[in-house]
């Protein structure tokens, strides 16, 4: 068994990081210590990085596609973890989750036509929405005791009154970090089949939830949607790779895969890129010990945050996730407005957090954190947050 260092601080900067380069263009302080987007300080599984060399000594990068072991990998992943039965002429690949639900907006749906979202979640779904002169219709979770469940009610009655042809599901929840649990997905699918609704399901933080609140695939709680369902996932998050832009889109339905391949044969898009596809091959074959590792210290990080939050941060109330590798957190006992929390964070603090109000409107006065880095990292973070918030800075 290998094993992986990850309180080891790797140094990111001068590597054209969008996390660690990027402060300054994006009008922040270069000072700033980032945990703001989603990709981790780690460096990823020793299987893949294997692949990687031996595909670069080859010293060749022309168009690349994929035989049928790279199927047998990533449906073994999603039977084995998540007991998820695919099919092969399902898979679509595309070289990001995003780039597919804009994809699946403007295959399935008209100019004008109503996509409904739960929020606050990944900014990225406005944008594949109102970019492509869609109605964006807002469900919003019910946050109440530290905790957001759905508004079945609202659900139904955004989807009935506003003739909604699309819903993007975040499962898990970005950035509120929950699980739905099957009952929940079942509840939703119920409504979705009964007005017709096709659902997106973006599925990409799958591999990151917390012990008692396993992940269940869309379309395995709701098998009976499987034709009006899209199921997006991809080991960027899990394994890392977000650079190498691989994802893996199943669509069961003949007609809806031949309408989305259709628009993307319009986006002008054909192959991936080479080494992404040998990445997720190697990852899905071999990773499994180094997600294991790294699950174990992301814990150790909730942990953390957890108690230095309780005995140094009172202020700050963490919503306990169910899974992903984020903190989300509410900032409202502060009393300040998103313009000054956003001050305090960046400019006394020196962190780049997400803020909340970018995720929604009932983002305001929240912050997430992305855990995904050494402790000490992390540890330094607090730290400095605490003598911002504490008026030492």
């Amino acid at each position: 068994m290998t094993y992986y260092d990850f309180d080891k601080v790797v140094n990111r900067q001068g590597t054209n990081s969008l996390k660690y380069d990027f402060a300054a263009e994006r009008g922040y302080p270069d000072d700033v210590l980032p945990l703001w987007v989603a990709d981790m300080d780690f460096p990823t599984a020793q299987p893949v990085l294997e692949a990687l060399h031996h595909a670069v000594s080859h010293g060749i990068f022309g168009y690349s596609e994929v035989k049928d072991g790279y199927f047998r990998a990533v449906s073994a992943w999603f039977q084995k973890h998540f007991g998820w039965t695919t099919k092969s002429k399902w898979l679509v690949k595309t070289p990001g989750v995003v780039f597919a639900l804009a994809m699946a907006v403007r295959a399935l749906t008209s100019p004008g036509d109503s996509v409904l979202i739960q929020t606050p979640v990944y900014y990225p779904f406005y944008s594949v929405i109102r970019d492509n002169d869609r109605t964006l219709v807002e469900n919003e979770l019910l946050y109440k005791d530290g905790h957001y469940e759905i508004n079945f009610a609202d659900f139904e009655a955004k989807i009935r009154d506003h003739h909604v042809k699309l819903f993007i599901l975040c499962s898990p929840h970005n950035p509120v970090g929950r699980v739905w649990t099957k009952a929940e997905l079942q509840k939703m699918g119920e409504i979705c089949k009964k007005y017709g609704v096709i659902v997106a399901s973006d599925e990409i933080h799958c591999d990151f939830t917390l012990p008692g609140h396993p992940h269940t695939i869309f379309t395995a709680a709701c098998p009976e949607l499987a034709e009006q369902t899209i199921i997006c996932t991809a080991p960027s998050k899990t394994f890392n790779l977000a650079g190498l832009q691989v994802s893996n889109i199943w669509i069961a339905n003949a007609d809806i895969r031949r309408k989305f391949l259709k628009e993307m044969d319009r986006s002008g898009y054909s192959e991936l890129n080479s080494l992404g596809l040998v990445a997720a091959q190697a990852a899905y074959e071999n990773g499994e010990e180094w997600l294991l590792q790294c699950k174990r210290y992301l814990q150790g990080n909730l942990d953390f945050l957890r108690t230095f939050l309780r005995d140094h941060l009172p202020e700050i109330k963490l919503v306990a996730p169910d899974g992903t590798y984020f903190a989300w957190l509410d900032c409202s006992a502060l009393g300040l407005s998103d313009k000054d929390l956003k001050d305090l964070i960046v400019h006394k603090a020196k962190l780049w957090l997400d803020d909340g109000y970018i995720f929604g409107k009932s983002g305001s006065s929240f912050q997430r954190v992305v855990l995904a880095c050494s402790r000490k990292t992390l540890a330094q973070a607090l730290t400095q947050l605490e003598a911002a918030v504490h008026n030492k800075v």
